[in-house]
């Protein structure tokens, strides 16, 4: 028997309000996730659908206290997100295709107008089953794009209402800052 989404959603409920520790939070979340990567029916039709302008990023649920959010997360081939922070912690699961991220450190101000210097710090390639935490209130940078020929599809937990969280990408070259929101894409506003 799966995991189904539902249990995971009341899993990640219980940590949040239960553990206080971002990086003891992140890496819970992250070993509760494994088994529903397992799971051939975990994602509906609407949760798969992708955009081909752009990496698509569908709710699936949003916690009533916005504690939390969960989405799928989907670059199509060829796609990549520009360098990008998320202002909240993050978990990500891979569940179908391959994920190339790039990290990144910056020396600035986190500010709309700014300018940053960028540093790669490392870069991983993330097959089905891997789970990950992307993104820490500490390490917070990175891009992310498709590295297989299907397109590459992960769940993401993160921190808050991801779609109501001030955001930020950055410039590689010049190290320009600039503001952004995420919102969601073919959203539901829950599970059906």
């Amino acid at each position: 028997m799966y995991k189904t989404m539902e249990e995971f959603i009341k899993e990640v409920e219980v940590l949040v309000n239960e553990t206080q520790d971002e990086l003891e939070l992140t890496s819970k979340i992250s070993s509760f996730m494994n088994p529903i990567l397992e799971n051939p029916f975990l994602l509906n039709e609407e949760q798969l659908l992708v955009k081909k302008n752009g990496f698509t990023l569908n709710q699936v649920h949003i916690a009533p206290d916005e504690s939390f959010s969960i989405g799928v997360g989907i670059w199509d081939v060829g796609q990549t997100t520009p360098i990008h922070d998320h202002g909240t912690w993050g978990v990500i699961g891979i569940y179908r295709g391959m994920e190339k991220e790039e990290s990144f450190s910056n020396t600035g101000t986190r500010r709309n107008g700014s300018t940053v210097t960028i540093n790669p710090t490392g870069n991983r390639l993330a097959k089905p089953g891997d789970t990950f935490v992307c993104c820490t209130k500490d390490t917070d940078l990175h891009r992310v794009s498709c590295a297989s020929d299907e397109p590459v599809v992960g769940i993401h937990v993160y921190g808050g209402d991801l779609a109501k969280i001030p955001r930020f990408k950055y410039d590689e070259i010049s190290g320009e800052v600039s503001s952004f929101n995420t919102g969601w894409d073919y959203a539901k506003t829950d599970l059906q």
